[in-house]
Order: structure tokens, then sequence, then C-alpha cells
């Protein structure tokens, strides 16, 4: 195979983000295919023993076993590097496998970590049950607050890790603020950036030195695939997450990554509009619950700062309809329209109960720490007419006396 007409580093960093979506990390075999090529193949053949054990030895470039490389996969990890302005990116099987990875490469028995108390229920998992059995010491903080990040810091601290906006309450973390303390410290900030994804948000502009992704979210933004994404520089990628992929196996099919390249084609489209569409559903909620938590809107009480380190707000935000687990689920029964769904990012709007679902393995007191109270509802607003939801959602509101 060979790299597309202009395929290099210094003319796609000058592309705008929707070109890049498109066209970066395009490889084209003899045939000159216009879409990615899909190679279903696990292994590969050499023309001698020689060439096999230079392969090997990493004397000779190419492919040695698809668990390490395929080039359908290579296509991705290069795409997703270019639109994320990092040196490096390493595809997985998800999202979980990806903040698996980013976490446990770089950590030993000693260490400690500093995480954002507002992240993904499997995340949490991580943080407070899984790092803990190997050794690993973590303090679970507010991460809205610098002052929270800086108090945690041991001489033991490795990494920082947190999510924003968070799932499923929307807190907004000061990215520049949390990277540079973590970079005059000597502490690695590891980002989760699903919610946002390099088109509204680019963590590494602000200091970050790793962002992690499930692009099973709106990378594929049509609820078909599992697929994850690491993002660091070279050196981070190559020496310190390549031997822990490699050896473990988290590895990205080329199918799924064939599918991923697809939807990226659309990325900026379809969440510039699932952004605006959640702004007018998110208007018309405002005036009919308790609370909503949606950055995009001046009532969230960071607006301020996500507006200033994001570009649109995204399609997520998660809303209070009162009246407890009752009421959500039968806001959620009543729906005509919108699918009941704990998945996001998808084209469809979806909504989920997070106390019963994402976020139910957490424990109710953790729960109620950081908000996932059992009125709270999630909702992922997708490409129909606003107007439609926004019908769908009065009907089923009005059906519980809302």
């Amino acid at each position: 195979m060979k790299r597309d007409t202009g395929q290099n580093r210094e003319i796609t960093k000058k592309w705008r983000p929707a070109t890049k979506a498109i066209r970066s990390g395009t490889m084209r075999s003899e045939f000159g295919e216009t879409s990615e090529a899909l190679f279903l193949t696990s292994g590969y053949t050499y023309d001698c023993a020689e060439d096999a054990a230079a392969r090997f030895s990493g004397e000779q470039p190419g492919m040695t076993y698809s668990r390490l490389q395929n080039p359908t996969v290579q296509m991705l990890e290069e795409r997703i590097a270019i639109m994320e302005g990092s040196e490096a990116c390493r595809a997985t099987a998800s999202g979980m496998a990806a903040m698996t990875a980013a976490l446990l490469c770089q950590l030993q028995a000693g260490d400690h970590v500093v995480a954002s108390r507002a992240l993904f229920g499997s995340c949490r998992w991580l943080t407070d049950t899984l790092l803990p059995k190997f050794g690993i010491e973590t303090t679970v903080i507010d991460g809205r607050d610098i002052e929270n990040w800086e108090q945690a810091i041991t001489p033991k601290t490795k990494v920082f890790f947190f999510e924003t906006p968070a799932n499923p309450t929307m807190d907004v973390i000061d990215l520049r603020s949390v990277c540079d303390l973590a970079r005059a410290k000597g502490i690695t900030s590891v980002v989760d950036n699903a919610f946002a994804t390099n088109v509204l948000q680019r963590p590494m502009e602000f200091g970050a030195d790793v962002v992690a992704y499930s692009a099973t979210k709106m990378m594929d933004g049509q609820g078909r695939v599992l697929a994850g994404a690491v993002c660091g520089t070279e050196e981070f990628i190559e020496e310190t997450l390549l031997a822990f992929t490699r050896n473990t196996g988290p590895t990205l099919s080329a199918f799924n990554a064939w599918v991923v390249l697809k939807g990226l084609e659309t990325l900026d489209l379809r969440i510039r509009k699932q952004s605006n569409n959640a702004i007018e559903v998110g208007k018309f909620l405002e005036q009919r619950v308790e609370k909503i938590l949606y950055p995009g809107l001046p009532s969230h009480p960071q607006h301020n700062l996500a507006m200033s380190q994001m570009e649109a707000a995204g399609p997520i935000f998660s809303l209070y309809v009162g009246g407890g687990r009752k009421q959500a689920h039968g806001l959620l029964n009543a729906l005509n329209l919108i699918d009941i769904s704990n998945n996001i990012g998808d084209s469809r709007s979806l909504m989920c109960h997070p106390a019963s679902t994402t976020h139910h393995g957490l424990g109710e007191e953790a729960r109620l720490e950081i908000g996932i109270t059992e009125d709270m509802l999630r909702i992922n607003v997708g490409l129909e007419d606003p107007v439609d939801l926004i019908e769908d959602l009065d009907q089923a509101l009005s059906s519980q006396g809302l």
C-alpha cells in the first residue's frame, strides 16, 4: 500500500478539522480504491525467513500480526492522531479498553492516582476497585476545584485522570489549570474526551499529555460498533502503551476500524448539528423540569469555562424530573420517539436513567455524592427534527404531570 498523495504531517496538519476527518491517514493499494480498504486478515506472509526475522526485530518495516498491526486499523489511528493534533494514536477494542490501557501501561504497585469523582461508571470502577487490587492508591476528588487537585498530590502521584464534560453530571474541568499543574509536578494528565471528541475540544491544546476515547460514541456515531483510542506523544504510544496493548490484546478489529473511519467522515457535521439540536431541546426542558445540566446553556454554573475550551457543548445533557425513580421511569416509558438506551453519541435520540443503568455499580452513596439521584435522566440528542423531539418530550412530561 502507498499513502495517498500529499499524505504527510506537514501538509495534513494545515487542513481544517472537517478535511482531516475525511482525508487524513488514507493509504491506497495498487487498485487505487477511493474508500479505505478493509483488510480482514489475522497474519501476514514474508518473501523469505530472513524477512520475517527482520520484521520481528524491527529492522524491516511491515506488518507481522493483526494483534499488533493492521492496515485498516493503522489508517484509523493515523486519522485520529491528525485530528487530535497528537504525534501518535493506538486504537483499542472499546472505550474501556482505551481507559484501562492508558492507566495501567504507566502505573505499578505503590503509585498514586488523583481522579475526578465525576466519571463514567466503569471508569470509577477502575479507580475505586481495579487499581487498588494492583497496589495503586487512588484519591477521588471534586475535579472542578483546582485546589483539590493540588492538595491531593503526594510524592507517589503519577497520573491525573478526569473527564470533561463528565458523564452524566456534566461537570466541566478547567483543562489548562489542571494540566499545567500536572506538568509542573511531573504528573501525567489523562483526559477522557469522549463527550466532546476532538471536533469540539482538543485537550492537548490545553496541555494534556494523554487523551483517551470511546470511539463507540460520536466517532462511530450510529450505534454500530465498539472501538476506543489513546492519543499521546510517539514516545508514550510506542515505548509505554504499545507493549501493554501488544501483550494483553485489547485489539480493535479491522472491520470495526473501517466502520469508525466511515463515521469520522461525517463527525464534524453530526456533532455540530446535534449540539444545535441539544440547545433547542434544552431550552424547552428548562421550562418544564426542576433542573437541567447542559454546559451549552447560560444556566450551567460552568457555562463560561465550557465555552472557553469547547467549540460547542455536544449532544448530551442531564435533567432532574423530581419524584424519584418512579417518575423518571414513568417518563422514559411514556416516550414514543426517543429510545430508552444507555448508549450515547448516536444519531438517534436516546435517554436513560443513570442510577439504574450506567452508574448502577457505583453504589448509592457514591452516586449521591456526585449528584446522580433517582430522578436524574440523561439524554443524547440526535439528528431528528428538534421539534419532533420536543413534542415527544412534551407528551411524556405531561403524562407524569410535569
